[in-house]
């Protein structure tokens, strides 16, 4: 459940510690807000039911399960036109739901559609992705890749 909710100063030092330690007890997240576990469980919770806390995770390090390469590819979507009874932006979404190497999409203005983040185990699961999910799937236009090289930054956390 989602409501308006102002966040004050107290909230963000909440968040800012949630964010760098997800499985801090309420008796340490109190100590580093300054407040006590009770009042520091209200905070967390009302958080929790306004939606601004969405979940919690660990967050896995790809390259140690076996994932080594992280691809951003730019996706071109087919024009809608009449005679589709669904447009290609809503059976493009749906089917990326089901498929795994996809761990991020974003709509985008100007001249592609999508960004996708792709993490796959090595070249030849790219190109199984690509070759028999991808670009198989009846929306898709063409798509333009970009390798990662470094991972130079990568956070979970807002600036807060």
């Amino acid at each position: 459940m989602s409501t308006e909710l102002t966040l004050d100063a107290i909230d963000l030092r909440v968040l800012r510690a949630l964010q760098a330690n997800g499985r801090a007890t309420y008796d340490e997240l109190a100590g580093e807000v300054s407040l006590s576990p009770s009042a520091t469980l209200r905070r967390v919770k009302r958080l929790e039911d306004a939606g601004v806390i969405g979940s919690y995770v660990a967050l896995v390090r790809p390259e140690r399960v076996g994932l080594t390469l992280t691809a951003y590819l730019n996706v071109r979507l087919e024009k809608h036109t009449d005679s589709h009874k669904r447009s290609p932006m809503d059976a493009f979404r749906a089917s990326i739901q089901g498929w795994p190497e996809v761990v991020e999409c974003h709509a985008l203005t100007g001249e592609m559609d999508y960004l996708l983040r792709v993490v796959v185990a090595d070249m030849a699961h790219y190109s199984r992705f690509v070759m028999d999910t991808l670009l198989k799937h009846p929306s898709v236009q063409d798509c333009k890749t970009s390798f990662v090289l470094d991972r130079v930054k990568s956070t979970t956390a807002l600036p807060i």
